[in-house]
C-alpha cells in the first residue's frame, strides 16, 4: 500500500471516529438533558402541596430531638408531603430552624411554608376561626360592631377595652413611634380612632384575647407607616396629624376622585387659616351617619366641627387606608379652595366661592 492510500485510509478512519464521538456525545447530552429536565419537573412537582384539594387533618407526631431528615421522613410517611428529600433540602436552602416537637394536625393541601411555620411555632395549623374585615374609612364605633358580630366578644367589652387608659398606655409603650400623648388629648373622642388599620385579620384560636385582636390592628398601622416616617418628619408633621388629615380625605373621597387633589384643597385652606368646612367632621361631632348635612347641623358646638374651628380636628374621624395616607403626605399643587362631589361620584374643584356656588347650583341643587 503506497503512502497515498495509507493517508486516505487514515482520513476515513478519522472521519468514522469523529462521527462516533459526535453521536456518542449527542446521546450523552440528550440523556443528560433528559435527566436534568426530568429532575427539574420532579422537584417542581414535589415542591407543590401533595393534594391542594385534600383538606383532611392528619395527625403527625414529631418526637423530641427530631432532625430535619427525620421530620421529612415522618411527613412523607404520613402522606403530608410528596418527597422527604426535596422537603429536607428546601428547609436547608431557606435556612429554617427551630422546629418543635409535638402533635400536629397537618393537611395534604398545605404548602411547604405553611408546614414549616406550623412546626416552628409549635402550633397546630388550623383554619381561621375569626375573620374580621375592616373596610377603608370605617369609624371605631363601627369596628366595635364588626368585632362584636364576628367574635364571641360583646360590644360592651370591646368599647371598654378601646377606651381603657391602662391598655392604651401599654400600646403606647409597645408602639412609641405611632401612639403618642396626642391621642390622649382632652378633646379626642376615641384614642385609637384612626389607628386600627383597615384590612382583613384572621385568628385561628377561638379564645384569642380581645387585647390581641386590637393589638394586631394597631401593629398593622405601625407596619404600614414605617416607610413614611422620614417624610412625615421632613414635613414637620406628627403621625397623629397625618392620620387625622388622611381620615378627612378618606371620608370625602369617592371612587372617581383624585385624593391628592382633595388633599391640596385642605392644605391650601390651612395655609391661609381658612376653615376646612368638611361635612364628615360635623357628622362625627354629632355621632351619627346620614347622607345629607343640614344647615342646623353645622352649628354643633364641638371641637371636631371644622365649620366652627379652623385647622385639623383633634384627631382622626375614621381609619384611613394607604391611598389616603399617601394623599395626606403628598398632595398635588393646585389653586383650588373648594370641591364638591356629584351624585355620580365625580368631584368638582373650584378656585373661588362664586365658581363653587355655580357648580353647586348646577350639579347638586338642580338635582334635588
Amino acid at each position: 500500500m503506497d503512502k497515498e492510500q495509507i493517508l486516505l485510509e487514515r482520513q476515513r478512519e478519522a472521519k468514522v471516529v469523529r462521527k462516533i464521538v459526535f453521536i456518542t456525545a449527542s446521546v450523552i447530552l440528550l440523556i443528560f438533558a433528559g435527566i436534568v429536565t426530568g429532575g427539574y419537573l420532579y422537584v417542581k412537582n414535589a415542591l407543590e402541596p401533595r393534594d391542594p384539594q385534600d383538606h383532611r387533618e392528619i395527625e403527625v407526631k414529631i418526637p423530641i430531638g427530631s432532625g430535619v431528615g427525620t421530620i421529612a421522613d415522618i411527613l412523607e410517611k404520613k402522606k403530608v408531603i410528596k418527597d422527604a428529600t426535596v422537603f429536607k433540602y428546601y428547609v436547608k436552602l431557606k435556612n429554617e430552624t427551630g422546629f418543635q416537637a409535638g402533635t400536629y394536625h397537618l393537611k395534604p393541601s398545605m404548602t411547604f411554608d405553611e408546614i414549616i411555620a406550623s412546626l416552628k411555632t409549635g402550633k397546630v395549623y388550623k383554619d381561621a376561626v375569626y375573620k374580621i374585615t375592616i373596610p377603608e374609612g370605617t369609624r371605631l364605633k363601627d369596628i366595635v360592631a364588626i368585632i362584636d358580630r364576628e367574635t364571641k366578644y360583646s360590644k360592651g367589652e370591646i368599647e371598654a377595652l378601646v377606651n381603657d387608659r391602662t391598655f392604651i398606655r401599654q400600646l403606647m409603650d409597645e408602639y412609641p413611634g405611632l401612639l403618642t400623648e396626642e391621642i390622649l388629648q382632652k378633646n379626642v373622642k376615641y384614642p385609637l380612632e384612626g389607628y386600627l388599620f383597615p384590612a382583613t385579620y384572621t385568628f385561628d384560636d377561638e379564645n384569642v384575647p380581645l387585647e390581641n385582636i386590637i393589638r394586631e390592628m394597631v401593629k398593622k398601622t405601625d407596619d404600614v407607616l414605617q416607610k413614611y416616617l422620614p417624610d412625615i418628619e421632613q414635613k414637620k408633621m406628627t403621625v397623629h396629624q397625618v392620620l387625622t388629615l388622611a381620615s378627612l380625605i378618606e371620608e370625602e373621597a369617592t371612587k372617581l376622585s383624585d385624593r391628592k387633589l382633595i388633599s391640596s384643597v385642605f392644605y391650601n385652606r390651612m395655609k391661609i387659616g381658612m376653615p376646612l368646612q368638611t361635612d364628615p367632621t360635623v357628622l362625627y361631632a354629632l355621632g351619627i351617619h346620614k347622607d345629607r348635612v343640614l344647615y342646623e347641623d353645622l352649628k354643633v358646638d364641638d371641637p371636631y366641627n371644622t365649620y366652627k374651628h379652623a385647622g385639623l380636628p383633634p384627631g382622626p374621624i375614621a381609619n384611613a387606608g394607604t391611598d389616603s395616607i399617601e394623599a395626606a403626605l403628598y398632595p398635588k399643587h393646585s389653586d383650588y379652595y373648594y370641591f364638591l362631589a356629584t351624585k355620580t361620584g365625580e368631584v368638582l374643584f373650584s378656585k373661588t366661592k362664586e365658581e363653587h356656588d355655580e357648580k353647586y347650583n348646577t350639579h347638586i341643587a338642580g338635582q334635588k
